[in-house]
């Protein structure tokens, strides 16, 4: 049985749960939001309680065919409405402390101890993740796979093959004592063998997937399919969209963000079966936080419990947590409780599709959620 691969697409910025998750049948919903309340044409009901926003179909079709899990009032005690904080405790595991290692990073760490494939795990995107990070732990951060590499921007190959012999020889092994940074040699080795490994994923990919160029989303997630199909052991593959910090003029950029996903996983999953990656492949979606309940007008600021979604062949779609409860007496100073604790989502992506002891991640053992087949 092949081992399963996890996609991570994290929506920046602070998701809006309740016009991604629609309260439609809330008297309340419209009346804390009379000027961003979603209903009609805006909406695709679930059941008789809730809907998706309209520009989500490819979610509700994957719904309907029981492979979209929805984790409804999802969060941390003690919620912070900080961008910085708040993805800090989704990135590291840790709502009571700061710590600068990623739950991820450590997984990376438990699937290759030995350091041995510098693309376990690969991000697409600028800069790296909090929760890829791991002293010890190389990931490949890649902007355009096609143009991936070291110093691609060097005009002349003779040069650049001048500055690669430089930094290879400076990366190779040697007496630790001469050492000056453990970290740095790791960081720098990785860099240089997960350039000469990934260099090859667009070569030997074949599909008829066409990908549109102008959705950033979507081209992440054609490198991401470039890479899995090239079956180089890369198990995490991460991903950023937004932002979504709609406190303005939310009604226009949010639709737009959620169309723009929307079409992006039509594609993926589409590529996923050509490639035979479909049984294999599960997409965990989260945001650090979501809004309030009431609109300030035009858009929401930060809040507090949000929405995730868990998408696959092996999932086991439905709704999981409570309904989006706005009685004034269950709100949280004007926002949702959570209801389901993230690490439990975490304990069960672990153990049971990256096959990982989630204790050795989370530090303490969490219910899992009954998410996957």
């Amino acid at each position: 049985m092949n081992k399963k691969n996890l996609v991570v697409i994290q929506l920046s910025g602070g998701n809006d749960y309740l016009n991604t998750i629609v309260p439609y049948e809330s008297g309340l919903y419209y009346d804390y939001r009379p000027n961003m309340g979603l209903k009609d044409d805006s909406i695709i009901p679930i059941d008789e309680k809730i809907a998706f926003n309209a520009n989500m179909q490819a979610f509700k079709e994957n719904f309907d065919n029981d492979k979209l899990a929805i984790m409804m009032g999802i969060g941390y005690p003690e919620p912070n409405r900080s961008h910085f904080r708040s993805m800090d405790i989704w990135h590291t595991a840790e709502p009571f402390e700061s710590s600068s290692v990623g739950w991820l990073g450590k997984t990376v760490q438990n699937i290759d101890p030995e350091n041995k494939n510098p693309i376990t795990a690969v991000n697409f995107g600028k800069g790296l993740p909090r929760a890829l990070a791991c002293p010890g732990v190389s990931v490949a951060s890649v902007g355009a796979l096609e143009s991936y590499g070291l110093f691609t921007g060097v005009s002349g190959s003779k040069n650049r093959d001048v500055l690669l012999d430089t930094v290879d020889r400076i990366y190779q092994p040697m007496n630790l004592d001469g050492i000056p940074s453990l970290r740095l040699l790791e960081t720098g080795r990785g860099a240089l063998d997960g350039a000469d490994l990934l260099s090859d994923a667009p070569k030997v990919y074949n599909s008829n997937v066409e990908y549109p160029e102008d959705n950033p989303i979507a081209q992440s997630l054609k490198g991401i399919a470039q890479v899995a199909s090239a079956k180089l052991g890369s198990r995490i593959f991460y991903a950023q969209h937004g932002s979504f910090d709609t406190h303005t003029d939310e009604l226009k950029n949010h639709s737009l963000l959620w169309n723009q996903l929307s079409v992006a996983i039509d594609c993926f999953q589409k590529d996923l079966i050509q490639q035979k990656l479909d049984d294999e492949t599960v997409i965990w979606i989260f945001s650090e936080f979501g809004r309030r309940i009431a609109d300030n007008g035009t858009g929401t600021d930060h809040g507090s419990g949000g929405v995730a979604f868990l998408l696959g062949n092996s999932v086991k779609g439905g709704l999981y947590g409570e309904y989006p409860n706005l009685d004034p007496s269950a709100q949280l100073e004007g926002d949702i409780h959570y209801n389901t604790d993230f690490r439990q989502l975490y304990s069960t992506i672990l153990e049971d599709i990256l096959d990982i002891d989630s204790e050795n991640i989370l530090n303490e053992k969490f219910s899992k959620l009954s998410l996957i087949k």
